[in-house]
């Protein structure tokens, strides 16, 4: 807390040696002070308890001290940041399409490769903050899982519930394209964008994959294509008699097509061959598909109102003037330029208060008390 604090007047900081000075001054010319009646000794009273009034004596100058400080440090003029953003949404409306065909089981990904893009696009999730997204699965055919929405936590519930086996095997890469085109044709955003990963190649839906992406384009749809997989061979978990077992199988992906359907959209074609591959792919489209942020600072000068704490003779009109004084800190720190006259007048006013302080505490018969 005390870390974000700064003073508009600083230098007025060091009229804080005046306390201490100020207190040496008190008990030593309190020692000084003559008593109304002088005893030859002060055995015969030294059994009698002393009084509330005797023992508090010292506490008058130790509050008066405490509300010098008070005064100087508002006069300073404390102030705190407190950091916000505005958020200026471009209206970017994303569609993930995630292929759950059984080949997605494959282990060259931790755990396999659907356990993998499901994290990977969880936090993908996290780091955007007003795009409306949806989800769309898809093998032989395709199906919205989540419509375009901004609520995250509904959007990664669902996440969580996919799984292979949801929809008969194969792999409609035109369908599940098609499917998310009709999800963002009606926006009205100023961007639209379809992210497709899959693992494999076309071999099942209506549509044929370069048509679908001639219609993405033609309403202005953006698709970045993910193709995800080792290269080579990869382990593949296979129920056999003797229980679950692991074998090695071909991985098949038609990058060509991936490569034109990315390019006919003015979008981008990525290869991820291992998990952390795939969150830099995510995190590379998480910065091409950016929400503008800009940053603010918003100045806070509370502690001015310390002035009214510190005599309960204040007025109503002090009060104007206190947060007259707070919108001239902010203001001198928006500027970054101290007022010498503002200075001069804060100094003047802690000297006059230190002056009325003596006199009321010196010629008071309380003050008067032998040490």
């Amino acid at each position: 807390m005390f870390k974000e604090v700064i003073f508009a007047y600083p230098l007025i900081l060091y009229f804080l040696i005046i306390i201490p000075l100020m207190l040496f001054w008190y008990f030593k010319n309190g020692k000084k002070e003559q008593p109304s009646v002088m005893y030859s000794s002060l055995k015969i009273v030294k059994s009698i308890p002393k009084s509330w009034k005797e023992k508090f004596r010292h506490l008058p100058v130790i509050f008066r001290s405490i509300a010098i400080t008070a005064l100087i440090i508002a006069l300073a003029r404390p102030q705190t940041f407190s950091s916000g953003q505005n958020i200026y949404a471009e209206g970017i409306d994303i569609v993930m399409d995630l292929d759950i065909s059984g080949s997605m089981l494959a282990e060259d990904l931790k755990p396999n490769r659907l356990e993998a893009a499901k994290n990977v696009i969880k936090n993908f999730i996290k780091e955007r903050t007003s795009d409306r997204i949806g989800l769309v699965i898809f093998s032989r055919e395709a199906f919205t899982q989540c419509p375009l929405t901004i609520d995250y936590n509904v959007l990664t519930n669902l996440l969580s519930q996919v799984k292979t086996g949801m929809i008969e095997d194969g792999t409609a890469i035109g369908n599940a394209i098609a499917n998310g085109v009709n999800r963002l044709r009606d926006s009205k955003t100023k961007s639209k964008v379809i992210i497709l990963l899959t693992d494999g190649m076309n071999n099942a839906g209506e549509v044929d994959p370069m048509s679908a992406a001639q219609i993405a384009k033609t309403f202005g749809i953006r698709i970045y294509t993910v193709g995800v997989g080792t290269r080579g061979e990869a382990p593949y978990p296979v129920q056999t008699p003797f229980g679950l077992r692991t074998q090695m199988v071909p991985v098949n992906i038609d990058e060509a097509m991936l490569k034109k359907i990315a390019d006919e959209t003015d979008g981008k074609y990525f290869r991820a061959t291992s998990t952390r591959a795939l969150k830099n792919i995510y995190d590379q489209i998480d910065k091409l598909e950016k929400t503008k942020i800009e940053e603010i600072v918003c100045v806070e000068s509370d502690f001015n109102k310390f002035l009214i704490a510190i005599n309960g003779n204040y007025k109503p009109e002090d009060i104007i003037e206190v947060d007259k004084a707070k919108k001239e800190a902010s203001e001198s720190i928006k500027s970054d330029d101290i007022s010498i006259h503002g200075m001069k007048k804060s100094i003047e006013e802690i000297i006059q208060f230190i002056t009325l302080s003596k006199e009321e505490n010196f010629n008071s018969p309380q003050y008067k008390t032998m040490f």
